[in-house]
């Protein structure tokens, strides 16, 4: 029979496998437009991505606390729950960076917790409230917020620039990208990373509650703060993913929604950057590919409606929609799984 301590052991491989495959999955978040414009060739926007959602990813841990304890008691949570979690949530994520589709890890990963949770200890102990409240609304609020913010600023920039010659404004919007993009990667990392952080203190959690021994009291969470190298290896394992780079989600942002310029490239990730460091600030758990999905479309609808290419944009809204209930099925099966390898106790 496998020890506890070695389910722990292998949980924190898996988060920060998902980590990296978060990082791979969503490079497109922060380069997608950068790259499509020809500001930076694919190589280098990724590397300057990696480093800054390092720097992200350790700026904060409000989102981390909420993923800690926010959906499930850790005294309901073992170590094959978040096993599931992890498992299901990568599937997803794995299937829709296959089709190019940009899909939310972040709610891949609450709804594999979902789905491990009832598959352990019923529906009653997932806090439903909390999905609502933030996460629900916020799938909603924070795309809506990003696309009339995208919207609004590139209709500014082109007033702005109404006088001024197109060469001029073309030089000047492709310098303005590098800072945009450079800022849309650190949001990335200051929202996306910490939701594994919090993954791997929930396991942390739950193995103490459990009465387990074997770990230095060091590398243990206290009160509500999360251990200094759950932080670390979540931004280096965000980081280096991101710098591997997905291209078939960054063709699907960078081209397939709308023909992108570089003015709108920079009004589409300044828009994202505000609206996530805003969630961030609050500790909620929003999808960053969301947030720059829908600033890209508000963007495009600036110049005229039928710019956006909305049947693209109709197949993203869709797995928007199904990567929750997916997620925690995959999730749901998984704990199934992993029960009968490593036994009903575990």
């Amino acid at each position: 029979m496998v020890s506890v301590f070695t389910l722990l052991i292998l949980v924190i491989i898996a988060a920060l496998v998902f980590d990296w495959i978060n990082g791979f999955h969503d490079a497109a978040n922060a380069i997608a437009t950068v790259v499509s414009t020809g500001v930076l060739p694919v190589r280098t926007a990724v590397i300057l991505a990696g480093v800054l959602n390092f720097v992200g990813a350790v700026t904060g841990t409000a989102v981390a606390k909420t993923i800690a304890s926010g959906f499930a008691e850790p005294m309901v949570v073992t170590q094959v729950v978040v096993l599931g979690t992890l498992v299901g949530a990568s599937i997803w994520n794995l299937l829709t960076w296959w089709y190019g589709i940009p899909s939310s890890s972040s709610h891949a990963l609450i709804g594999g917790l979902a789905g491990a949770v009832i598959a352990h200890a019923g529906v009653d102990a997932f806090k439903w409230h909390n999905l609502v409240g933030k996460v629900l609304i916020p799938l909603v609020v924070s795309p809506l917020l990003g696309f009339i913010a995208a919207f609004l600023f590139m209709i500014g920039l082109l007033w702005a620039v109404r006088r001024v010659a197109p060469a001029r404004v073309q030089r000047g919007s492709r310098r303005l990208q590098l800072v945009s993009a450079a800022m849309m990667a650190f949001s990335h990392g200051s929202n996306d990373a910490q939701k594994v952080m919090g993954i791997i203190t929930l396991a942390l959690v739950a193995y103490v509650a459990a009465g387990h021994t074997g770990m230095p009291a060091s590398m243990l969470p206290t009160g509500d703060k999360i251990p200094t190298w759950v932080v670390l290896a979540c931004a280096l394992a965000i980081g280096f993913g991101t710098m591997a780079g997905g291209k078939r989600i960054i063709k699907t942002m960078g081209a397939k929604i709308i023909r992108i310029s570089p003015l709108q490239g920079f009004a589409a990730e300044t828009a994202g950057t505000a609206t996530i460091l805003t969630a961030s600030a609050m500790g909620v758990p929003v999808s960053t590919t969301h947030c720059i999905s829908a600033c890209i479309m508000g963007v495009g609808a600036s110049k005229r409606i039928s710019a956006v290419r909305w049947g693209v944009a109709g197949n993203i809204v869709i797995a928007w929609i199904l990567t929750i209930p997916l997620s925690a099925a995959f999730a749901f099966a998984s704990v199934l799984a992993l029960r009968a390898v490593f036994g009903p106790t575990a």
